[in-house]
């Protein structure tokens, strides 16, 4: 479910940009994310601080699509939240001595500090190649094949990452007690 809320903004994105154009997916995208936020305090009480993030960069991106009516804004957007998500990690890693992946994770799983070192890296080595591969989509491919892109391609190779991640920990899962 959480997958399917996660996902929610960038599927409605889609199914406006079929049936209309790329600003009225663009406003749609919007509208779905506040109103994801609402829910989400609404359900919660609480709002996740990456949510208060997506908000404010498709505020951000999305607003000046539609201000300046040029789509390359909205194709930016997921490249921002990539390449901001790699770069906070390397800060907190490389700036403060934490490592965001554990900080995140750490309390539902114990891990020995070298894999939490790896996850990390691999973490942000991921969103570093997701942002590119998204301009590059971007820029030498029609609006629709980023749009699809941005669907299948962008939540498929997460979906398939986070798949490829969860396999290497559950070998690790429990022998930090041990």
């Amino acid at each position: 479910m959480k997958f399917l809320f996660d996902v929610f903004p960038v599927l409605l994105f889609f199914i406006a940009y079929k049936f209309a154009d790329i600003y009225t997916a663009t406003g749609v995208a919007i509208a779905a994310t506040f109103l994801q936020i609402g829910w989400a305090w609404f359900v919660r009480k609480k709002v996740e601080p990456l949510m208060w993030f997506t908000f404010a960069i498709i505020m951000i991106f999305g607003g000046l699509t539609l201000i300046l009516h040029n789509p390359i804004f909205i194709k930016w957007k997921p490249t921002a939240i990539y390449w901001s998500m790699a770069a906070a990690m390397a800060i907190a890693r490389w700036g403060f001595g934490r490592n965001a992946a554990e900080s995140v994770m750490g309390q539902q799983i114990k891990l020995p500090q070298p894999i939490w070192a790896r996850l990390n890296y691999s973490w942000m080595g991921f969103f570093t190649f997701m942002g590119a591969l998204n301009l590059f989509v971007a820029l030498n491919f029609s609006e629709s094949a980023w749009v699809n892109f941005k669907l299948f391609g962008g939540t498929g190779l997460m979906l398939i990452f986070v798949v490829i991640q969860s396999l290497m920990l559950s070998r690790h899962i429990g022998k930090e007690d041990e």
